[in-house]
């Protein structure tokens, strides 16, 4: 019996993905544990390795498709002794075998199995060219398909799909628009429907598309769609900014003895492979810091839910990543008890595997803390945005030579401002000072990091 290759879940949230690459084509032969394709999230592109065997007798879903389903068939494979040429791609209302691709290199639970739709109805005969739909009633539409539907205000009901199970793609919209059909049911029709559910109100008010366009003149702007990780960042981000109570706390570190540590601890650097083993950053050091700093006063190192306070027993360190179309946040963890060539040589992996979008889920998801860097770019000192389930982020500005007092003279240093953004409910502001002063003391006094 045909097996069917379902798209698998890469996180607990995901809802669909984009099916970047085929790896194998149709008639190749497959054995258990081939990687057969490439899938695409917002944040990472994940593998897809074969658990069953066989030969690939049907793609259902071409490479390049965007926003496909959580268990959609998405490939057929003919098992032993099964002729693959006649292996066909299964109903839209057929319902998944059990799950047979799993996620590598996540590691990701089984998709759960997606059961039959219930029989529908006797509908009147112009229904029967409706498309095929999901459990939850929606039509199976290519994102283009429906937006050309929209604008030529055409019913989506009405039109049949020749896409996958059904799916109405860009062809089927431009044929009913050619051929004058599936106009928009008349108002008396729409009455006689369930009232549709409204729209849920936007996380923040704002000008809409149209209003935000009149204001330029038309030819000079090019639009550039959100991608998904970047809906997801203005989501996540827009959610935290109105849900959490942020404080911040602001601090000058001396840097100079920092420096100092770090140049010797390169220069001492053993070789391999001709190269040296390490080369610490200041941002290795910061991180190391911070977690150190956490470890000193565990009250902050928490996390706020609903009804209890999660006190976190290793510090997990996030660093934002920037990458294209957005960012991304690696994760040291228990970065308070690696040695700082370790928390270097794994920034340094993470970092490129995040531009490379081939981190796993567990590389970028939960974490205790995080930091945020922007003393490359120059930045004298700024505020971020707390990320929950965090409680806390550290802004890095850059270090700078200033003039400063000591002993009652002038005299001068090379100083960095780092502000602490906390989530008030879980880190108070004296707490949250308490754990900068645990911060600075690591910075200007590095030698305690190394003991």
């Amino acid at each position: 019996m045909p097996t069917n290759i379902l798209m698998p879940a890469l996180s607990p949230t995901m809802e669909k993905g984009n099916l970047a690459k085929w790896l194998k084509k149709e008639g190749d032969t497959i054995k258990s544990g081939d990687i057969i394709a490439e899938i695409e999230t917002d944040k990472a592109t994940m593998e897809v390795e074969a658990v069953d065997e066989g030969i690939l007798a049907k793609i259902v879903v071409p490479e390049g498709t965007a926003d496909v389903a959580v268990n959609e068939v998405i490939g057929v494979i003919a098992g032993e002794g099964e002729d693959a040429k006649s292996v066909s791609a299964p109903a839209a209302s057929a319902a998944p075998k059990a799950e047979v691709a799993k996620v590598e290199p996540a590691k990701a639970e089984a998709a759960p199995v997606a059961t039959a739709p219930a029989k529908a109805p006797e509908a009147p005969a112009a229904a029967a060219a409706a498309p095929a739909k999901s459990a939850a009633g929606r039509a199976f539409v290519s994102p283009l398909a429906r937006r050309i539907a929209k604008d030529a205000g055409l019913d989506l009901n009405a039109i049949k799909g020749s896409g996958p199970h059904g799916r109405i793609v860009e062809k089927d919209v431009e044929a009913a628009k050619a051929g004058g059909g599936a106009k928009a049911a008349p108002a008396a029709a729409a009455a006689a429907a369930p009232a549709a559910k409204p729209p849920a109100a936007p996380l923040a008010s704002g000008p809409s598309d149209e209003q935000v366009k009149k204001l330029f003149e038309p030819g000079s702007y090019e639009e550039v769609p959100h991608d998904g990780m970047r809906k997801t960042i203005a989501r996540r981000l827009t959610e935290a900014k109105q849900t959490v109570p942020h404080f911040y706390v602001t601090v000058d570190c001396e840097l100079d003895a920092l420096l100092k540590l770090r140049g010797e601890l390169n220069a001492a650097a053993p070789e391999k492979d001709g190269k040296p083993a390490y080369k610490l950053s200041v941002n290795d050091m910061v991180i190391k810091a911070l977690a150190l700093a956490l470890k000193a006063v565990p009250d902050a190192n928490v996390s706020w839910t609903e009804n209890t306070m999660l006190k976190h027993k290793h510090a997990d360190v996030g660093v934002a990543v920037s990458i294209p179309g957005g960012l991304i946040t690696p994760i040291i963890r228990d970065a308070c008890h690696k040695t700082l060539s370790q928390i270097s040589n794994e920034m340094k992996d993470m970092a490129a595997r995040a531009k490379a979008r081939k981190l796993k889920p567990e590389e970028y998801q939960g974490g205790t803390t995080a930091v945020s860097n922007l003393g490359m770019f120059g930045v004298k000192d700024f505020a971020a945005i707390v990320n929950p389930p965090h409680a806390t982020i550290l802004a890095v500005g850059a270090g700078e030579q200033r003039v400063i007092v000591k002993g009652g003279q002038p005299a001068v240093a090379t100083v960095m401002s780092v502000t602490l953004s906390t989530d008030h409910r879980a880190v108070d502001g004296a707490l949250g000072a308490e754990l900068l002063a645990a911060f600075k003391g690591y910075i200007e006094k590095p030698m305690a990091m190394l003991v």
